[in-house]
């Protein structure tokens, strides 16, 4: 049924209860006691009717943006909407900013109080398009509950990230004694690099002592994680051409070279038996230190076949985050319907290239066409162009802020957390590095592999919103104040 007003369906808190006055978990200010940190459940569990109201009105918007037309208006009305929100939960200072890709960008801030540091909040108010309204079990663009769930496009990604921002800000008030600015982008989807293009241009706006990054998640519901690592990513489209013009095979089937064979022979040795990504020259033995994946978690995560094997001669965990991965994302040949029997001149792939902290993109391209180029059978004619890439990512986890999060997620939760990498790109997350070189830059989020994030019936846990608003008001009350102030 569609999402109404209403009580917070959402399972209680179960890492915060009241009880005596001991100062918080180590990793949080001593002022951040149990009975608050009781307090602020409460709150933050009162606000999930409203969260899930204005989730429901976002998610209906189709904010989808287009570099080509640029901010539809569903985009616009998108960033009134946050911008009212923010201005809703406390903040003084919010505004609208044109980013060099033509969307547009929510900034809200509060200055830090004295010599407190500042705390930068990150989420996005775009979405994927929804592909085919008919593979929906309801209208992508309506938030529906069904068996305890919230569907719809941007949900999890990354509305309901957003919609943890606002609740948490809300639940807190003015007491943080933090700095506060939430950045929320309107074009992450498109990769078109609007955002970092404003942070280089006019790095003052939003330099903080400690950048949280909702865009990511838990491992699963309940489970709180930090990602620490970022797969980069190296779009490449190769074209092969054998001839001027498709040929009888009848006729000549059988010595005039085949493009479309030719390119099938030379993605065959992009990876061995067991699955290993095998370009020569790339690096492939690395091992995840952190939290496991085991295979029947990912056989039902990625709704693999029974019988089919998975990839990869490491584990789980290292494939998904300390390995490259190649992928062929679209196939350019004769479609199956009105396939003429001819000899093929071209054909053309686009290859997706995942690489792990510590692989440089380009190089890891240059190394892709090389070892393509030298694969071509007939010497056969091969064009390899560079679409696009992304560098990884490797967070600290050794500083204050990581600390206090790790606490916070800890003590909303009831149970330790837990690391994982992701094998998206956030480009953005270089550019702060860069920009902000002494800023600790920390990925939470309310995903998890059962939202189908990019695909059809993407969902959200609401207890997920409630958890991961939470830990960032604790964060926020707790995070320790004896770092250097920001503007």
């Amino acid at each position: 049924m569609p999402v109404a007003p209403g009580p917070s369906r959402t399972s209680p808190t179960a890492g915060v209860s009241g009880g005596d006055a001991a100062a918080g978990p180590a990793g949080l200010s001593d002022a951040l006691t149990r009975e608050l940190a009781a307090d602020v459940a409460g709150r933050v569990r009162a606000l999930m009717p409203r969260a899930l109201e204005d989730l429901a009105e976002l998610v209906a918007l189709p904010s989808v943006f287009d570099p080509k037309t640029g901010p539809s208006a569903d985009c616009v009305r998108a960033a009134d909407l946050v911008a009212a929100a923010l201005r809703d939960a406390g903040l003084p200072d919010v505004r609208l900013v044109e980013t060099p890709d033509g969307s547009t960008s929510v900034i809200g801030h509060r200055p830090a109080a004295e010599s407190g540091p500042t705390v930068l909040l990150y989420a996005h108010y775009d979405v994927q398009p929804p592909g085919d309204d008919t593979r929906w079990d309801s209208p992508p663009f309506a938030l529906t509950e069904r068996d305890g769930r919230w569907y719809g496009r941007g949900a999890a990604d990354c509305k309901g990230n957003l919609l943890a921002h606002l609740t948490a800000l809300r639940a807190v008030g003015d007491a943080p004694a933090v700095g506060i600015k939430v950045i929320v982008e309107g074009s992450e989807e498109q990769g078109t690099g609007g955002l970092e293009r404003f942070v280089e241009q006019h790095p003052d706006v939003l330099a903080a002592d400690t950048i949280v990054i909702c865009d990511s998640g838990n491992v699963a519901v309940g489970v709180p994680t930090m990602t620490t690592a970022l797969r980069g990513m190296v779009s490449a489209v190769v074209r092969v051409t054998t001839g001027t013009s498709g040929m009888h095979s009848g006729t000549f089937g059988g010595a005039t070279p085949d493009a479309l064979l030719a390119l099938v022979a030379m993605l065959a040795t992009l990876h061995n038996e067991a699955g290993d990504v095998t370009i020569t020259g790339l690096a492939n033995g690395g091992v995840w230190d952190g939290e496991a994946y085991p295979e029947q978690q990912l056989r039902a995560d990625a709704h693999v076949l029974p019988g089919v094997d998975l990839l990869g001669s490491g584990t789980v965990a290292d494939q998904l985050w300390a390995r490259p991965a190649l992928t062929v994302i679209g196939v350019e040949a004769p479609p199956l319907t009105g396939a003429p029997s001819a000899v093929q001149p071209h054909a053309a792939v686009r290859l997706n290239l995942r690489v792990p902290p510590g692989v440089d993109p380009e190089a890891a391209f240059e190394l892709l066409a090389a070892h393509l180029r030298a694969a071509a059978p007939w010497h056969a004619e091969v064009e390899v162009e560079l679409e696009g890439f992304g560098a990884p990512f490797r967070a600290s986890t050794e500083g204050t802020g990581y600390q206090a999060m790790a606490a916070a997620m800890a003590l909303a939760y009831g149970r330790p957390v837990t690391t994982a990498g992701q094998g998206g790109a956030i480009p953005l997350c270089n550019t702060f590095a860069q920009t902000y070189p002494d800023a600790e830059i920390m990925l939470i989020g309310v995903a998890e592999p059962a939202c189908l994030m990019h695909a059809p019936n993407e969902s959200v846990a609401p207890s997920e919103i409630e958890q991961i608003a939470l830990a960032e008001a604790l964060f926020l009350l707790g995070y320790p104040t004896s770092r250097g102030a920001r503007p």
